[in-house]
């Protein structure tokens, strides 16, 4: 399915290709985890009805990706009934084009069928520098459980690295969608 066309981009379903070819640019670009093991379990939970899997195509490359999870099963919201955001990501050589604001858009848009509000969470070192500017910027807010890591709430004053496991929750009504 093809949620957003126009003239330089298009945004619809992932297919099975696009997880090579975005792991192979990511490894390009240095980014040291990059895995077609994650494409290939976020295509087989759209395939068990979990998600929605999307890539942006940015004049007929693979330029970056989103997932929505309907009933996410951790986070400060799981079991809540309440939609996730997970992976959102475009390729360094495509940023500053308006990508990951309309893969952020569509993933809402679909989001806001299975809920009224949504949530992510944000990596906190540098690296998600702009992902953190631009949640913020379309109206996320801190959900108030404080800093995660590893999939748990990181208690006050605990030790904890500060890699990708270390995140923030957001949300975001989407009553207004």
């Amino acid at each position: 399915m093809v949620y957003v066309q126009d003239s330089r981009l298009r945004i619809r379903d992932m297919l099975p290709e696009d997880g090579v070819r975005l792991t192979e640019e990511e490894i390009r670009q240095g980014w040291i985890h990059a895995s077609q093991e994650k494409h290939r379990m976020r295509l087989k939970h759209r395939q068990e009805g979990k998600a929605v899997v999307l890539t942006a195509e940015y004049e007929g490359e693979p330029a970056g990706y989103v997932s929505v999870y309907f009933h996410p099963e951790q986070g400060p919201f799981a079991g809540e009934g309440i939609p996730e955001i997970v992976d959102l990501a475009v390729l360094e050589k495509y940023r500053r084009r308006g990508i990951g604001n309309q893969l952020l858009e569509t993933a809402e848009q679909i989001a806001a069928a299975y809920g009224k509000k949504v949530y992510l969470g944000v990596g906190l070192h540098s690296g998600y520098g702009s992902a953190q500017r631009l949640y913020i910027h379309r109206g996320y807010f801190p959900d108030g459980s404080g800093v995660w890591y590893k999939d748990r709430v990181c208690p006050p004053y605990s030790p904890c690295c500060n890699d990708d496991d270390l995140v923030l929750y957001l949300f975001k009504s989407l009553e207004t969608l």
